[in-house]
């Protein structure tokens, strides 16, 4: 009896043992079979080694190196106007044409007093001369020898002063005729022929700007004014480029040619100048631009792209994707140009996410996508 109770209950407990078991196995079936939770669809960046610019943005003005602003320094009627209206012209190229037939008149009245002037001291000094050979002979007094030298020395004065009229006439009939003192575009016509000019120079006959080569006007912060000098005084050339309005299309490039000797105390910044080429006249007087001043090139830096990075408050983190799962991790990023940013705290070829920051979490399971995400419009910004 008791050995048939002890193979009773042996046969009891192997048939649970085999029922848990049993049961076991269902549950791991079961678990395998229900569908595993998909992991978020994200596109990614791979960290990179390379070189970025560090350039200052601001916004300037296009200044003309030379501006000639012509008006009559004599007093006259305007017989010929020789420009026309938007005309490249040179250095020496006539203008504007004044009566110059009074000035004439009064310049052949000076060469004829200096003419008779010189007479006069001519016939002095050969009185001179006379008398000195009768000094030397004892024919005549000493006094008559002195005055005669004192009458000589007061028509050289004479005659030096003829000598200033007749140079002022002359340059008053130069004045007759305007030429170009540079090299440029003249504006629209100002005056007619037949026009009265007076010489107090009240009336604008031209107006020259020079357009090759010209510059640009910008502002430097007064904070990044040491990065900039030190630069100067290492001798380096600092490329300046120039954009429109938008500061999207690059209108010209040049170089900073020099700084200001004071900062602004209103606006906290120094004006600098840059010099352009200005091949073709991209570039017109007065025309606002931005500008884009590069200081310094960063070599061998980690590179990624500017989108990837996010905020938290005053701190800056990526998602760095590894095994399928994003980790969180803080960065340093620095110098931003042409959407890549320079960041301290990732290495060369560390893969980072780019989208789908609204669902991604430390350590979540993430599915990289070639194609790009598309953002979900009512995720929180």
């Amino acid at each position: 009896m008791w050995i048939l109770l002890g193979v009773l209950l042996l046969l009891l407990l192997a048939l649970i043992i085999f029922l848990l078991m049993r049961r076991r196995d269902a549950q791991k079936a079961a678990a395998a079979a229900r569908p595993k939770p998909a992991g978020i669809t994200i596109t990614s960046a791979t960290a990179e080694k390379g070189s970025i610019g560090v350039y200052l943005n601001s916004i300037g003005t296009v200044t003309p190196v030379y501006t000639a602003s012509i008006t009559s320094q004599v007093t006259g009627l305007i017989v010929a106007v020789h420009y026309v209206e938007g005309q490249r012209i040179k250095e020496g190229d006539p203008l504007v044409d004044i009566d110059p037939r009074p000035y004439r008149a009064t310049l052949l009245q000076a060469q004829g007093a200096l003419e008779r002037d010189e007479n006069v001291r001519a016939q002095a000094q050969m009185d001179l001369e006379r008398y000195r050979a009768a000094w030397a002979r004892n024919g005549i007094a000493k006094q008559t020898l002195d005055d005669q030298e004192k009458l000589v020395l007061q028509d050289d004065g004479t005659v030096k002063n003829d000598q200033g009229t007749v140079q002022y006439d002359q340059v008053q009939v130069d004045f007759c005729h305007i030429t170009a003192p540079i090299s440029g575009r003249v504006g629209l016509r100002l005056v007619d022929p037949g026009n009265v000019v007076q010489s107090s120079g009240t009336v604008t006959l031209a107006v020259i700007t020079q357009l090759e080569p010209i510059t640009v006007i910008f502002t430097i912060p007064e904070d990044s004014l040491g990065q900039v000098e030190a630069r100067l005084r290492q001798g380096a050339k600092l490329p300046v480029d120039a954009f429109d309005r938008t500061a999207q299309t690059k209108i010209a490039s040049g170089q900073l040619l020099t700084i200001d000797n004071q900062i602004d105390t209103t606006t906290g910044t120094v004006k600098g100048r840059s010099l352009f080429a200005n091949t073709g006249d991209p570039l017109f007087p007065n025309q606002f631009v931005n500008t884009r001043l590069l200081v310094n090139t960063l070599q061998g830096v980690t590179l990624i792209p500017a989108s990837a990075i996010q905020q938290n408050g005053q701190a800056s983190f990526v998602y760095v994707i590894e095994s399928n799962f994003a980790h969180m991790r803080s960065i340093k990023p620095g110098v931003t140009d042409a959407g890549k940013t320079q960041v301290d705290g990732l290495a060369p070829g560390e893969v980072v996410a780019n989208s789908s920051f609204d669902k991604l979490q430390d350590k979540a399971a993430v599915v990289i996508s070639n194609k790009p995400v598309k953002a979900n419009p009512s995720a929180a910004q």
